[in-house]
């Protein structure tokens, strides 16, 4: 199974179609056989859940996420997982052992314009 996570650096990203990169991690009887880096492709509606899927995802995992991405993946057959935060070894192994759960986006939609593919410093309020 092939899984993609919104990266910005060694972190899950909360911007998914800003985050600067994606892991892509394949895992084959619950242990990790390889292990990825890919640049984000581009922020346009649409392409990123076609190239993911294109990469044979399975499943995307992520901060936050718009619903029209969302539904994008959900059409592609694409499970998405939000409200990840976290190092991604972590949330890799919380997701092996079954504990991590799909949860509120962590970001509103516009909240990442200017962010990662943009530039490097996010500048929206956590606040909820």
């Amino acid at each position: 199974m092939k899984i993609s996570i919104s990266s910005d650096r060694n972190l899950v990203s909360a911007h998914f179609g800003r985050c600067p990169e994606f892991t892509l991690v394949d895992i084959q009887d619950n242990k990790i056989i390889k292990t990825e880096i890919i640049s984000n492709p581009g922020h346009a509606p649409g392409a990123i859940p076609e190239y993911l899927h294109g990469k044979g995802v399975k499943i995307v995992i992520c901060g936050g996420i718009g619903a029209r991405a969302t539904q994008l993946f959900n059409e592609y057959g694409i499970q998405v997982i939000a409200g990840a935060s976290g190092e991604i070894n972590d949330v890799l192994e919380a997701f092996i052992k079954g504990t991590l759960a799909s949860g509120k986006s962590l970001c509103i939609p516009g909240d990442g314009r200017g962010y990662g593919i943009d530039k490097t410093v996010c500048d929206h309020s956590n606040e909820d």
